[in-house]
């Protein structure tokens, strides 16, 4: 299901960027005009996207009594990354949106992060009454890891140091299937094929120790050569799955601020994505190096 919610998350970044860029600290209580403006725009986009994923994933699936899946053990876990990836981004715009609107800076990181996961569970209630889903525990899990993990680090910093990042490299295993459960195209393969996908944890090295700011060291974890959802699935079918984990160098582009509006919110989308640089990987008991890992 994370193919879904990746999906939501650009939405709502955009959106959240298109509406709420700088916070003027003079106000002491929220701007009433700026918080019915961010609850109509962001209100109503929500609620546009969740009729679109209603209809553009569930409408051809058939109707079932709500039930719970265990998919716990499928795509050797890279779907439930893509959650945590999520609810963590939904927090943080949702928080910057508030502080846009003047409210209290620790308040608006509390119902950011809040909202962060509320603004998932509709999507695991889709699926829990779609015959072709069903709702996932450890999806929820992974959703309440995003949005807690915003809120720790503003609790504890006062700022985020630790950068959930993502990115996609296209792969030959969607041609191995006519289904298109891994995608037919790259739009689709962005968000259905999970062996395309690394997620990373970029790290502002220099708000602990004296390092370049521009510069981050991010750890990354992926998987390789799953055709199918599950190990027993991939080994039947001779493929061997196995999972990719990194250690590298990233760059940290919320230093560069501008004047215009179009570009800073370019240039924070750009920011969700790990861009490419040096790592070593860890795969299958062995090392490489990677020049450019993306």
């Amino acid at each position: 299901m994370a193919n879904r919610i990746f999906v939501m998350v650009l939405l709502w970044s955009f959106t959240i960027q298109c509406v709420a860029q700088e916070t003027d600290s003079s106000h002491t209580k929220p701007d009433q005009k700026k918080l019915r403006s961010f609850i109509i725009i962001g209100g109503t986009g929500y609620a546009a996207a969740l009729v679109g994923l209603d209809q553009l994933w569930y409408k051809e699936a058939g109707r079932q009594p709500f039930t719970f899946f265990n998919d716990s053990r499928q795509w050797k876990q890279v779907d439930k990354a893509g959650h945590f990836f999520s609810a963590f981004h939904i927090s943080q715009a949702t928080s910057k949106s508030l502080q846009w609107c003047n409210v209290n800076t620790n308040k608006a990181n509390f119902w950011g992060s809040v909202t962060g996961f509320l603004m998932l569970l509709p999507i695991e209630v889709l699926d829990g009454f779609s015959e072709d889903y069903g709702a996932s525990a450890s999806d929820l899990l992974a959703n309440t890891g995003g949005s807690v993990f915003y809120f720790g680090q503003t609790a504890l910093w006062n700022e985020v140091r630790i950068h959930p990042k993502l990115s996609f490299q296209r792969t030959t295993y969607p041609g191995l299937r006519n289904d298109n459960t891994l995608g037919n195209g790259l739009i689709s393969e962005l968000v259905k094929d999970y062996n395309g996908q690394t997620y990373w944890l970029s790290v502002d090295v220099d708000k602990f120790i004296k390092f370049p700011k521009w510069l981050n060291v991010a750890v990354g974890y992926g998987a390789d050569g799953m055709v199918y959802a599950t190990d027993q699935q991939n080994q039947t079918a001779g493929y061997s799955a196995h999972r990719q984990y990194y250690v590298g160098l990233d760059f940290d582009l919320s230093h560069i601020k501008t004047r215009s509006k179009a570009l800073n919110t370019a240039l924070y989308i750009l920011n969700l994505i790990k861009l490419p640089a040096p790592a070593l990987e860890f795969s299958n008991g062995s090392v490489s190096v990677n020049v450019l890992q993306f």
